[in-house]
Order: structure tokens, then sequence, then C-alpha cells
């Protein structure tokens, strides 16, 4: 296994189950004695937090999309220079709830703005810096907002401005991911996150194992 840190994303639409994995994954990680930090985008430094709920936040003022671009990228800054680069240049791995690939699908391909314009700032704000490996959990949107409702009820937890978006902003969100996957089959791993979650994980560890990373 290469000592060098790894860079590895979680991406999926509401409801395909990325937090029980990332920590799933995370425990893995431990149980290897692997030097590694989990965080969240938008967030994961507290600043980075504090403009994620001006993103997530429902009120009464609307947030333009060209807004709620600019402000994920803004996150992405502070969180790219003050725990992610760090993270990894002192060889620990970075498991990170959504990613840029996010950006791609909710405001590309959901809000509709333009894919250049997304990957402009991709360059100016990342440089060079992709993930090593993504995990695109998948799962049809009926099941994946049905899984949501089903938690937000459980935990009486507040519904964000994503949340509240119809089923066609979802489908057009699943469809930008899938394309993206099928445009970097290298570097994002499809799950079906319909399956029992044992299974799921089974497949993230095989992918990691696959590649040499892990054993």
């Amino acid at each position: 296994m290469s000592g060098r840190g790894r860079f590895l994303t979680f991406e999926g639409i509401e409801g395909v189950g990325k937090t029980t994995q990332v920590a799933r994954l995370a425990q893995a990680m431990a149980d290897r004695g692997i030097a590694h930090v989990v965080t969240r985008e938008p967030g994961g430094t507290p600043l980075a937090e504090r403009i994620r709920e001006l993103v997530l936040t429902p009120g009464a003022e609307r947030v333009p999309d060209a807004a709620e671009l600019l402000l994920m990228f803004a996150a992405r800054s502070v969180h790219l220079e003050n725990q992610i680069e760090p993270s990894l240049a002192a060889d620990r791995w970075v498991i990170c709830d959504r990613f840029t690939d996010a950006t791609y699908a909710y405001q590309g391909a959901g809000r509709g703005l333009a894919l250049d314009a997304i990957a402009q700032l991709e360059r100016l704000v990342q440089g060079p810096r992709r993930p090593d490996l993504t995990f695109l959990l998948d799962v049809p949107v009926g099941i994946g907002l049905a899984r949501a409702r089903s938690r937000h009820s459980a935990t009486q937890g507040a519904v964000d401005r994503f949340e509240r978006e119809r089923i066609e902003f979802f489908e057009r969100v699943r469809a930008g991911y899938l394309a993206r996957a099928a445009a970097e089959p290298a570097r994002i791993a499809v799950i079906d996150a319909s399956r029992p979650e044992d299974d799921v994980t089974a497949q993230i560890i095989g992918e990691l194992e696959a590649r040499t990373w892990i054993s």
C-alpha cells in the first residue's frame, strides 16, 4: 500500500446512504491503522460551515443560482486550503461527503448552469486537485427521496433548500451524476446503493483493494 494520503469522495442524491457509508469506510481505515480525516461539502472547516448555512438554510430572500454556485466554490476554496490539502500533505487520507462532482450535478444538471463556467471555477479554486476515487452511490430518485423523508420524520430534522426541490430536479441531478461517471469510469465507481448496507460497504472496500490501496 502506498504511504501517501488518498482523496476519496462520496456522491449521490438525497437518501443514498452517504453518511452511513462514509462512517463505515472511516471505521475500515481505523481498523487498518490508516491515518484519515472525515469531512464534508459544503463545509469541513468553521468558516466553510458558516458558508454552508448560507447555502442550505431556507430564508425569505431568494438565493440566485449563480450566487449558490459561487458560495459552493467559496466554501470549497476555504476547505481545500485549511483542511484537505494540509491533510493530504501529512499523508492522511481524506474521506469527503461530496465534492465538485456535486456541483456539476446540482448546480449544472439540476439548476441548468453552464458546465464550462463550473469548469472555469474548478480550475481557479482547485488547480490540479481532483479526487483519487469517487464512490457514486446510486438509487432511483423515488427510493432516495422516500428514504430521506423517512429520516426526517424519524429525527424531526429541518428540511434544507435542496430537499425542498421537486422530483424533476433530482432526476436531472441523478442523470448528471451518471453522465459524469460514464465520462470518467476510472475515477468514479458507481455503487448500487439500493442493496443492503453490508453489500454496499463490501463493494466500496473491494474497489480500494482492487487498486491495492488497502489490504
